[in-house]
């Protein structure tokens, strides 16, 4: 069976708005800023790191951050016109990078236009169908002269009836303009686990009859992630489970959860064998991954593990030079920085990360067993996680240490004695099996990734 393209991809993650320094608040009249055109100039280094796929947060006409839909059929002015977005994907693909749009379908914002309508002319507007539990005669907490459903109780976002039959039509209408005027390669669903079960469906038979490689990938929280990622449904879902794992196995020295979690997904019986999840450390809603390490140093096992485990690796922008960043209560901005490169290479907090991660990348590429393999744990210690990774005519034995100081590791194998094991790491080193086992030295904070040779 051909693999699907999402299988073999490296994500980037930019949020557009934060990235590009837009303002904060946008009128709804000025001529577009060109910001996106600041992205052109990042090409060299998301090539570097071997990124081959980026995935862009909202783009379109909204009122604050993105989420608050103004109008789906244009770039929202802060950021460009259609064709500055039009020009910089097709520099994107002539780079060889595909591009992933955020899909935001549960809710729109009080300045969409179709809810300003109804703002304007009451019962008499012809979209008072358009929106979830819109009833005349209460009074909204925005001083409307009607009650609405909100996104979890926040009212400048304004719930979408996806039952009506033209609310959909014109929201599969923009998906099918970004996929023919801009050339999307896939979607990220905005609260999934929120959103309409048959507008999913609807959406991924209507996509894929235009495009049977088009990718969707829902962000869901918590659940089992079949009731998303099957063949009637997404193709993938972020992997929640595994993001909170990844950095508190090491916070709280404690290997045995993310391993539970490897286990339980991609393990023998994993039930999550089949599908490729969507991971990552952080992201534009979390706090930054390096903010929540007591000590830089975990940076470097943790991409290590992030680029080997089963699933599609995602990088958020700035956080391969172990940028921080903690939400407040009220303000992710501290999460979505406009950032210079320039001076980022110049004063990284750690500049060694994005060479590691560039090498973590290229490893990756080269191998079919960490792309496509099966899982199978090897080891598991307070700081320590071996696992193999393989596809049939290859195999890739794993070690992490995330101790600071070095671990021996001694490990059961299952391949011939005299096999070469060649550490793609850590040039070149290799070892030799002995007795059907593999006893190996690891540095602190760090790991060893060798390719089984026959």
């Amino acid at each position: 069976m051909h693999s699907h393209w999402s299988q073999d991809a490296i994500f980037y993650h930019i949020y557009p708005l934060g990235f590009c320094g837009a303002e904060q608040h946008n009128d709804h009249y000025s001529q577009s800023q060109p910001r996106l055109e600041r992205i052109h100039s990042w090409m060299p280094h998301l090539l570097e790191l071997g990124i081959n796929a980026l995935y862009l947060g909202p783009l379109f006409e909204s009122s604050v951050h993105g989420y608050d839909t103004a109008d789906y059929y244009h770039v929202d002015r802060r950021l460009g016109s259609d064709e500055t977005l039009t020009h910089l994907i097709r520099e994107l693909h002539a780079n060889g990078i595909r591009v992933v749009l955020d899909g935001v379908f549960n809710h729109v914002g009080r300045d969409f236009w179709a809810f300003r309508d109804v703002l304007q002319n009451g019962q008499e507007s012809r979209y008072c169908g358009w929106f979830e539990g819109l009833k005349f005669g209460g009074r909204s907490p925005q001083g409307d002269p009607f009650i609405y459903e909100t996104w979890l109780g926040h009212h400048e976002l304004v719930k979408l009836n996806l039952h009506n039959p033209e609310t959909r039509q014109h929201l599969l209408g923009a998906v099918r303009s970004w996929i023919e005027d801009f050339g999307i390669d896939g979607l990220r669903l905005d609260t999934a686990d929120c959103l309409d079960m048959d507008f999913q469906k609807e959406l991924s038979t209507y996509t894929h009859g235009l495009r049977p490689d088009f990718w969707l990938m829902g962000e869901v929280i918590h659940g089992d992630y079949r009731g998303w990622a099957n063949p009637e449904t997404l193709n993938s879902v972020t992997n929640y489970e595994c993001y909170k794992g990844l950095y508190s196995s090491l916070v709280d020295k404690n290997y045995f959860e993310i391993a539970y979690a490897l286990n339980r997904q991609f393990g023998e019986q994993g039930i999550y064998r089949n599908l490729a999840l969507y991971n990552f450390v952080d992201n534009h809603d979390v706090d930054r991954v390096a903010s929540k390490l007591p000590d830089p140093a975990y940076l470097y096992p943790l991409y290590c593990l992030l680029f080997t485990m089963p699933g599609i690796p995602s990088i958020y922008y700035g956080s391969e030079w172990g940028l921080e960043g903690v939400r407040s209560r009220s303000s992710d901005l501290a999460l979505r920085p406009c950032l210079d490169l320039g001076s980022l290479q110049q004063s990284a907090p750690q500049p060694q990360l994005p060479g590691v991660i560039q090498k973590l990348t290229r490893i990756r590429r080269d191998s079919e067993a960490l792309r496509h393999g099966s899982y199978c744990q090897l080891f598991l210690n307070h700081q320590q996680l071996a696992f193999a990774r393989q596809v049939e005519g290859q195999m890739v034995i794993v070690l992490i240490n995330a101790a600071d100081q070095p671990a021996n590791f001694d490990v059961a194998v299952s391949f011939e004695n005299g096999s070469r094991l060649v550490d793609m790491l850590n040039s070149g080193e290799t070892c030799e099996m002995k007795n059907g086992r593999l006893s190996i030295t690891v540095y602190p904070h760090w790991a060893r990734i060798l390719m089984v040779e026959g």
